[in-house]
C-alpha cells in the first residue's frame, strides 16, 4: 500500500517536472519567436528603403556624435527611427567615426546606406578659389563675397602673403580661418622655394624672391614663359638696370584695389613713385600681387639667356612675348607689336561699326 502511494508520487513529481520544463521551453521558445520578430523588424526598418522623397544635403556638424546625428536624420524626415538608426550601427556596421561636413543623401537611402555615407563617403567639398597674380585686396573681396562663411578679415593682409590656390572650408568656418590658411601655404612655399634657389641670383632674402616673382605673375599669362621672363629681371638686376615694368606703376596707381582700365599716362610713367621701376633702381617695397608657384620658382630658377627686353607678340596676352638682347632689337619687336596693334584696333572698330549698322538695319553685319 505504501509503495503505491511513493510510486504513484513520483510519478505525479517526474509529471509536474516534466510541465514545468516543457512550460519553460515553451517560453522560450516564444521569446526566440520574439525576439527574431524584433530582430526582423529592426534589420527590416534598417535595410529597407527611407521615407526621403528628394535628394537632401544633410550637414554633421564638427563634434557631433552619433546619437546627436540620428536624432537629426529623424528630425529631418530622413530616417524613421533614431533609436533602431543608432543601436543597429553601433552593433552591426562598422566602428568608423561619421565625418563633419555636408553629405548628400539620395531620395529612399536606407538607415545603412545613409550610415555609410557618414562614415565612409566624401563630404560635399566648398572651397575658396584665389587666381594667380590676384592682390590681398581682391582675395579679401571673394572672402566677404562667400556667404557661407562668417565673421570679418581682422586686417588686410600684406601684399603678397596669400599663395593663390583652391582651399577647402567648412560652411560655419570664419573668414579669418581660411586666410591663415592661405597666408601659412604661401609662408610654407616660400621657404621652401628659397631654399632650393640658384645660389647665385642677386636676391638678398625670400622677400625679395617674393617681389620679383609678383612682377614676373603681373607680366606673363603664359605659363610656360615665366621662367624666361624671370630670367630678364634676373639679368637687369646684374647689369644694374632698372625694371621698367608696367605692372608696377599701375600698383603704385591703384594699390591692387581696382583695375585701372586705362592704358598708362606719360605722365604716370614719368612720375617717382615706389613702385615704379622706370623710376628707381631694384625693385619696389612689397609685392604687388599674389605670385602662384610656378612664378616663384621661375625667379628661384630663371632661365639661362642673356635676353634683356620683351615686348607683347599681339593684341592678345595668349600670344606672350619677343624677347631681345640688344636695344636696338628691342625697338624692332616694339614697332612691330604697335603695328599688329593697331591692325587689331583697326579691326575692333570695324567690326564694331558694322555690328552697329547691322542692328540699325535690322539685319546681321556682313561677315568678312
Amino acid at each position: 500500500m505504501n509503495d503505491r502511494k511513493a510510486r504513484r508520487a513520483r510519478r505525479r513529481s517526474r509529471n509536474g517536472f516534466i510541465d514545468v520544463l516543457n512550460g519553460v521551453l515553451t517560453l522560450f521558445i516564444i521569446g526566440l519567436v520574439l525576439a527574431g520578430g524584433a530582430l526582423l523588424y529592426l534589420f527590416s526598418q534598417y535595410y529597407s528603403a527611407g521615407p526621403s522623397t528628394a535628394e537632401t544635403t544633410f550637414r554633421v556638424e564638427a563634434g557631433n556624435t552619433l546619437s546627436t546625428a540620428a536624432a537629426r536624420l529623424e528630425d529631418q524626415g530622413l530616417i524613421s527611427n533614431a533609436f533602431i538608426f543608432r543601436q543597429v550601427a553601433q552593433r552591426i556596421e562598422s566602428n568608423a567615426p561619421i565625418k563633419a561636413g555636408d553629405f548628400r543623401i539620395p531620395a529612399g537611402a536606407s538607415m545603412s546606406d545613409i550610415f555609410r555615407e557618414l562614415t565612409q563617403g566624401n563630404p560635399v567639398r566648398y572651397a575658396v578659389t584665389i587666381p594667380e597674380g590676384w592682390t590681398v585686396w581682391q582675395v579679401v573681396q571673394r572672402l566677404e563675397g562667400t556667404s557661407d562663411l562668417q565673421g570679418e578679415v581682422a586686417a588686410l593682409p600684406p601684399e603678397g602673403s596669400i599663395l593663390p590656390g583652391s582651399y577647402d572650408y567648412v560652411p560655419g568656418d570664419t573668414r579669418q580661418s581660411v586666410l591663415d590658411k592661405m597666408q601659412s601655404a604661401m609662408e610654407t612655399a616660400l621657404a621652401e622655394i628659397w631654399e632650393s634657389r640658384e645660389p647665385d641670383l642677386p636676391l638678398e632674402s625670400p622677400e625679395q624672391l617674393l617681389t620679383l616673382a609678383s612682377i614676373v605673375e603681373k607680366e606673363t599669362g603664359v605659363g610656360t614663359e615665366r621662367p624666361q621672363v624671370a630670367a630678364v629681371f634676373v639679368n637687369r638686376l646684374r647689369e644694374g638696370m632698372r625694371l621698367q615694368s608696367d605692372p608696377t606703376i599701375i600698383y603704385g596707381i591703384t594699390k591692387g584695389q581696382a583695375p585701372l582700365d586705362r592704358g598708362i599716362r606719360r605722365s604716370e610713367i614719368e612720375e617717382k613713385t615706389d613702385y615704379n621701376t622706370y623710376q628707381i633702381d631694384g625693385l619696389p617695397p612689397t609685392p604687388i600681387a599674389n605670385p602662384g608657384v610656378e612664378a616663384l620658382r621661375a625667379v628661384a630658377n630663371p632661365d639661362t639667356h642673356d635676353y634683356l627686353y620683351f615686348v607683347a607678340k599681339g593684341a592678345s596676352p595668349s600670344e606672350g612675348h619677343v624677347f631681345a638682347e640688344t636695344y636696338a632689337e628691342h625697338r624692332q619687336n616694339v614697332a612691330r607689336y604697335r603695328q599688329i596693334a593697331s591692325e587689331a584696333e583697326a579691326e575692333a572698330a570695324r567690326q564694331a561699326l558694322e555690328t552697329e549698322q547691322g542692328e540699325e538695319a535690322g539685319d546681321a553685319p556682313a561677315q568678312p
